[in-house]
């Protein structure tokens, strides 16, 4: 089942949605919004999968919105305007809808996200990459690469093998849940850890190549087990 959620400054187009949502089996349009505060409200608060977004509207486009937001669901663009196509797909849209949208074109759009949604979940099922949006860009980054995931405020890095550091907006609960749990586990409320890079354990630390981790006292014990 995909969880999503519609903002649209319109009722009308809102209704149209709901509409069409309801005619989809798999899909569950849980709640929609005509003002922007709310709908980021509840998405800092649940995880949902597909976002339907109008671009415009009153004081943010809605690619704006959708750059600013902490968890990274499936994006499907609605609009009146043409112009806003382009935009649309370089923040990697899985589809944009002119208005009047045909239920026709509605469903190509939704199953295009659930393509795209199964393929991120076969990913994590395999245990082989983790998909993140970062930069205005799509990474697909190899499980084996993480050496571990900090989090910066509204934002988390990923301190990766390489040396390299790919900081993206999320909340640490959100990119747990992206991770399989048999070899991830949260070791401090500011760092998730891969278990099989943790070469050993001091007192309330955890030492990662060249890297020492922090263990909280909550987070300490499910470490130890995972061992």
């Amino acid at each position: 089942m995909i969880r999503a959620i519609a903002l649209d400054d319109e009722k009308l187009a809102l209704e149209v949605i709901r509409a069409y949502s309801d005619q989809i089996e798999y899909l569950d349009l849980i709640q929609t919004f005509t003002e922007q505060a709310k709908a980021v409200k509840y998405l800092n608060k649940f995880e949902v999968d597909l976002l339907f977004l109008d671009i415009q509207m009153p004081n943010l486009d809605g690619i704006s919105l959708y750059k600013s937001l902490k968890q990274n669901p499936k994006v499907i663009f609605t609009t009146a305007f043409s112009q806003y196509a382009v935009e649309g797909f370089n923040v990697q849209a899985s589809d944009y809808l002119l208005k009047p949208i045909s239920f026709e074109r509605f469903m190509t759009a939704v199953e295009k996200a659930k393509k795209e949604l199964e393929l991120q979940s076969d990913s994590i099922k395999e245990n082989t990459h983790i998909t993140v949006r970062a930069d205005f860009k799509l990474y697909q980054i190899p499980l084996d690469d993480i050496l571990f995931i900090e989090a910066l405020d509204d934002y988390i890095q990923l301190h990766l093998e390489s040396g390299n550091r790919i900081t993206a907006r999320s909340t640490m609960k959100g990119i747990l849940k992206k991770l399989p749990d048999s070899r991830f586990k949260r070791a401090h409320r500011s760092y998730i850890v891969p278990i099989e890079k943790v070469k050993a354990i001091y007192k309330n630390t955890a030492k990662i190549g060249e890297h020492t981790i922090p263990l909280g006292n909550a987070y300490k014990e499910g470490v130890l087990k995972s061992l």
